[in-house]
């Protein structure tokens, strides 16, 4: 009996072995050669070298135009040199405000004297460069002199002001305060500005990264009380990068658009503050109560206003054009230079940014310098890698769009895949990207040990969905420890590959254990992440061996990863979703017109009461989804019959295999409609964008989704057709990849 369990066992472990040596577009023979490549490249990965060169690259602020800027730029591209690397620093000249005035007082009341400034932290040196720092401020603010009452609008998104509304309370003429968060930050003076205000503050609420969450700096690593966020307010959602060269890259000759043109800066001035600032205002406010779910942390009862008193805003800015540092490293490929795996990560900060961007790009520089030592040993990727560390990411991803703006043409024809990060801490994987990526992600979640509970970080992840989960969701999540990756939005340097060009594109980083309040502020810094964030170094460790892997296996692939019936599953999701979004709306609008109608009734036989005239919304019609149902019918049958055929793709000749893998990358580029998305044509990918009123958040099918949203029944069926004809054109690269396995 032992005999034969014990054959079992060793027939189990074989075919455990067998398995994985099979990898999504390698031969077996190749696929073995691959994971003793990674195996190797695991072995070299050092701590103490992210430990080291973080240390540098945080020891001064390192904001777009300031002198450590450059010197974090020339840092990098020497060590790249010194790896191997053919490395330059391409530089761009975008428009970039500094603050000049910052003034903000309540009319008439002397004894009101806001900080505006971070005090240092005993024993946190870099926090004591006061005279290096930018202070806070809120990037493409417009200049102002206003001053108004002051009216409370919680996050500043448009519910807010559907709630106000049913309050009675207009901010038409009126300065409001809004808590971060809830949404990108710069939606709350575009908000703010479409319902009428003048001007707009935005202050970090204890409730949400201070004291209510935890021991404060240096205690703990949540906001102490002076602590402020910076950040840009520029009107991303209608296009990133250099404001004045929208589509083109901000070259030194660039013909550039007069700043009153630009589309992009905001319109009202804008000042972030401190909890500690921002008390006394709140305290200004009369009036109703708030909603409970508006309530904050602070120590006092929460008002909506307005305030008897006015308030005073004066802002004005420096309109400079800052030169940019962008590090591009290569290492050409042996067999196919013209394909690219391009990986990156921005360098730029706030103010010393050890957590944002510099966890991320430490990382990413020893998955570089790890590669470069297995090509000592004699590995070649068969396609060229790029190494990018960016350089104008926090104002509004300035480098790496005009970079890709300025080299669109070749990017569409070489670059096979985006691979991002960024900031980088303790505890769990998270990624985004195209859903043609989801399979070939999950194959490298298996193979990446957790470093704090030594288990994959797949398994890890599924850990955490379960205990999050309610016990329906439970039941069926049961057993399924599949990662699904999340749609791309904004916010960070993959934004112009994939939704500008149609690259596909993947987000990746390490996070859920690592909270706090110091971001965007003088307290990221380099002694706060050691202590609180990943001390040891151990998941920038864990980012380097899953994004080397995706790096990796994407340049030496025999046949590209890329698996058509994960993108049709994904999809046809989201088109039950606007389906469902319609379904709703018309729901919805019969409950209010019967409500609004009832009311009607009530005051019209009343002589008591004035009558009102109806305002009833108007009905939801029917809207045609039939071209895209039928096209996504035809995408699944395509890419069914695509799955089946692609163990067999390695092996075709090796110039039918490169002809399969130029369609393969670029089919993501059938997604794109040259006219762009309504009213901001820069973003041009069907499928994934950000939000026009979320900023970071995604809005899938963008078109018809928000069409549905605002109600513009001609937008959506018009978008409904467009989503059909890109989902045919997608259909039509699967079919020619499948006649080639054919």
């Amino acid at each position: 009996m032992k005999k034969i369990v014990l054959a079992l066992a060793v027939s189990f472990l074989v075919v455990s072995m067998q398995a994985q040596e099979k990898i999504m577009g390698f031969t077996e023979a190749n696929a073995a050669r691959q994971l003793n490549w990674e195996k190797q490249f695991d072995a070299s990965i050092k701590a103490s070298n992210q430990d080291e060169w973080m240390k540098f690259l945080s020891s001064h602020p390192h904001h777009v135009g300031s002198p450590q800027d450059k010197a974090n730029a020339e840092y990098m591209a020497n060590l790249f040199r010194s790896w191997g690397y053919q490395t330059e620093i391409v530089s761009y000249y975008p428009l970039f405000p500094t603050p000049k005035t910052r003034k903000l007082e309540i009319v008439g009341n002397k004894n009101y004297k806001p900080k505006l400034q971070e005090p240092p932290v005993a024993g946190d040196k870099t926090t004591e460069q006061t005279a290096e720092q930018l202070p806070g401020y809120n990037a493409y603010s417009a200049d102002g002199d206003v001053s108004a009452e002051l009216v409370f609008v919680n996050r500043g998104v448009p519910a807010d002001y559907e709630e106000l509304a049913r309050m009675g309370v207009d901010v038409k003429g009126k300065i409001v305060i809004a808590k971060y968060g809830g949404s990108w930050r710069g939606i709350k003076p575009k908000v703010a500005a479409e319902h009428g205000a003048i001007g707009c503050i935005i202050y970090s609420d204890p409730a949400d990264d201070g004291y209510v969450q935890g021991d404060t700096y240096p205690e703990g690593a949540f906001k102490p009380k002076d602590g402020v966020q910076r950040g840009s307010v520029m009107d991303m959602p209608v296009y990133p990068g250099d404001p004045l060269t929208p589509d083109v890259g901000a070259t030194k000759d660039a013909k550039r658009l007069d700043r009153k043109d630009a589309m992009t800066i905001m319109k009202i001035p804008v000042l972030p503050i401190s909890y500690a600032d921002a008390q006394p205002l709140l305290e200004l406010l009369k009036g109703q109560l708030v909603p409970p779910s508006w309530r904050g942390g602070l120590p006092i009862t929460y008002h909506v206003g307005p305030s008897v008193e006015k308030v005073h805003l004066k802002l004005e800015f420096n309109w400079d054009q800052k030169q940019l540092y962008n590090v591009i490293a290569k290492l050409p490929g042996s067999e196919l230079p013209d394909e690219w795996i391009i990986r990156g990560n921005h360098h730029d900060g706030w103010v010393n940014g050890a957590a944002d961007p510099l966890s991320g790009m430490v990382a990413e520089m020893e998955e570089a310098r790890a590669i470069s030592e297995l090509v000592k040993k004699g590995y070649k990727p068969k396609r060229t890698i790029v190494f990018c560390a960016w350089d104008g990411e926090e104002p509004a991803l300035l480098g790496s769009t005009e970079w890709v703006e300025d080299h669109q043409q070749e990017l569409k024809q070489k670059a096979v895949i985006y691979i991002n990060s960024d900031g980088n801490g303790r505890g769990f994987i998270g990624a985004s990207g195209s859903h043609t990526l989801e399979p070939f992600f999950n194959e490298i979640a298996n193979d990446v040990m957790d470093p704090q509970t030594n288990v994959t970080i797949k398994e890890r992840h599924y850990a955490r969905m379960m205990v999050r989960a309610d016990a329906a969701t439970r039941m069926k999540m049961l057993g399924n420890k599949n990662i699904r990756l999340g749609a791309l939005g904004a916010g960070s340097d993959y934004s112009s590959f994939l939704q500008h060009l149609g690259i596909a594109s993947m987000d990746i980083g390490f996070g859920g254990e690592n909270q706090g309040g110091e971001y965007h502020s003088a307290y990221d810094s380099y002694d706060l992440f050691v202590k609180f964030k990943d001390p040891g170094f151990h998941y920038g460790e864990a980012l380097t061996k899953t994004a080397g892997r995706i790096t990796m296996r994407m340049a030496n692939a025999d046949v590209l990863p890329f698996n058509f019936n994960s993108f049709y599953k994904t999809v046809n999701d989201y088109v039950n979703e606007v389906q469902a979004l319609l379904d709703n709306s018309r729901s919805q609008t019969e409950v209010e017109n019967k409500m609004i109608n009832e009311k009607l009734f009530v005051i019209a036989n009343d002589p008591a009461k004035t009558y009102v005239p109806p305002s009833v919304k108007g009905l939801v019609p029917f809207l045609n989804f039939s071209n895209l149902e039928n096209a996504m019918v035809q995408l699944k049958n395509a890419s069914a019959e695509f799955q089946k055929l692609y163990g067999k793709a390695t092996q075709l000749s090796t110039d039918k295999v490169n002809q399969l893998n130029d369609i393969l990358y670029k089919a993501e580029r059938s997604l794109i409609n040259p006219e762009g998305l309504p009213r901001r044509s820069w973003y041009k990918h069907e499928i994934y964008a950000p939000g026009y009123y979320t900023g970071y958040g995604v809005k899938t099918l963008p078109g018809i989704r928000e069409a549905i949203e605002q109600r513009n029944w001609t937008e959506a069926q018009g978008n409904i057709e467009i989503v059909a004809q890109r989902l045919e054109a997608y259909t039509g690269q699967v079919n020619a990849a499948i006649a080639l396995l054919k």
